[in-house]
Order: structure tokens, then C-alpha cells, then sequence
């Protein structure tokens, strides 16, 4: 299958390794993947800080970016979300626009949610010789998504999947939030770092960059040793 990457913002800029695992994943499971070069920020940051008409043109562009038909793939939540969720609120206006948004949010798809309720799979082949915890970020829930994350880190062999007490807390960057609301923000965070610390995991998985930007921001700032991977990253480890 040839599918589409969606990089995101964060992924291109703050963390290219999981945009790079990301396609390397999808190639080992047979696929081809095409990166349009044309494509920018998705609009997010525009639409979380009310600017619906910046959003509407940031929309308008990744749609006709992504035109064509083929499947598309990001390895964040929050950018699925807004593509599959709300191009369509944010174009219902505009009919022809509408439609072409609902047909790209029917082809889009974050990694876990393509990984095990597209292809149906669950075992990639990684290996990680030790303990993991997982956060599950904030706009999964938008995507109805609750456990395919947690099925892929079980089948990794040699990973031990540790409970993380409040795992689907929000970490607190919420993009825009955690510059505006700094305090609340690093409370949020810390309370993150204080749940995680009782596990002893060796790592912490998430799929969005933003989360693990945060997360693991925070645990550098503290001079704390775990380990931050995306998703993705962590299903192309072999052991080695």
C-alpha cells in the first residue's frame, strides 16, 4: 500500500526520530511512503487559539496537500484529531470544501490507530529488554481510541507494560496552554513525573511529540534519568 506521512509541526522540528520510526515501521510492514513536501502545520495552534479563519486556510491547504486519495498516517493524535474532527466543523460552510474534509478524515489515521484497527496488527517485531509506561495523550479521546497503544507495547517482546496511576491525565502542554499558563501547566507536569516515578518504569511511551516534549523536558530539568520514546520509536527497537 502507498500511504502518505503526515509529519506534524513538533515532529518535523522537535523530534524528526519519530517521523523517521514512523517510516521505517511502515516499510517494514511492506508499505511505500511519500512524503508531500508541501505540507505545513495543520492549523491547530490557530483553531485552539481562535483564529478560525487562519484555521480554515491552514485546513484548506492540507487537504488539497493530501489530495489524491492515498491513506495518510501521523504519528500524533492531535493532528489526526484535527483533520478527521475539526476540518469537517470548520468547513461546513463551504460545501465542496466540507466534502473534500470529510474525505480526507476518512483516510486519516493516527499510527496505533492504523497499525491495529486497519491492519489488524499487533506484534511488529520490536524488542525492549525492560519496563514501560504509557501516557495516554489527551486527543486519542477525540479519536474514540483506548487501548490499541497499550496492545502494541504488550506484544513487544521483552516489555513489561507497568500501570501508570492517573495515565490518562493530560501531561499539560496542550500546545498554546502550557506558554500561557506556565504555572499550571508545570503543576500538571509534575504531578506526570510524580506518577510515573512510583512505577520505576525505565521508560515512558506516548504517541503525540507535544506529551513527550513536556514530559521529558520536565524530567531533564530534574536531572531524572527515564527514558522518553514515542510510539513509534519504541516498535522499531529490536533489541540491539
Amino acid at each position: 500500500m502507498l500511504l502518505s506521512l503526515m509529519i506534524t509541526c513538533l515532529g518535523d522540528v522537535v523530534r524528526p526520530s519519530a517521523g523517521k520510526a514512523t517510516v521505517e515501521l511502515l516499510r517494514r510492514l511492506g508499505h511505500e511512503v511519500d512524503f508531500p513536501k508541501a505540507q505545513t502545520c495543520c492549523g491547530q495552534p490557530f483553531f485552539n487559539s481562535g483564529f478560525a479563519d487562519y484555521a480554515r486556510q491552514q485546513a484548506r491547504h492540507t487537504i488539497s496537500v493530501f489530495s489524491g486519495g492515498r491513506t495518510v498516517v501521523t504519528p500524533s493524535g492531535s493532528c489526526a484529531a484535527m483533520v478527521k474532527v475539526e476540518y469537517p466543523h470548520l468547513l461546513t460552510d463551504e460545501h465542496d470544501w466540507h466534502e473534500r474534509a470529510l474525505e480526507l478524515a476518512g483516510r486519516t489515521f493516527e499510527l496505533s490507530d492504523f497499525l491495529v484497527n486497519r491492519l489488524g496488527v499487533l506484534d511488529v517485531g520490536a524488542r525492549y529488554e525492560g519496563k514501560v509506561a504509557y501516557h495516554y495523550a489527551c486527543h486519542l479521546r477525540g479519536l474514540r481510541l483506548a487501548g490499541e497503544a497499550e496492545q502494541l507495547i504488550e506484544h513487544v517482546a521483552g516489555a513489561t507494560l507497568l500501570p501508570l496511576r492517573h495515565a490518562d491525565q493530560c501531561c499539560g502542554f496542550g500546545g498554546s496552554f502550557a506558554v500561557r499558563y506556565p504555572n499550571i501547566s508545570t503543576a500538571m507536569v509534575d504531578d506526570k513525573l510524580k506518577c510515573l516515578a512510583e512505577t520505576g518504569a525505565d521508560c515512558l511511551v506516548s504517541t503525540d511529540t507535544g506529551c513527550l516534549m513536556n514530559i521529558g523536558g520536565r524530567l531533564h530539568r530534574l536531572g531524572r534519568k527515564t527514558e522518553v520514546l514515542h510510539l513509534a520509536e519504541l516498535l522499531v527497537r529490536d533489541g540491539g
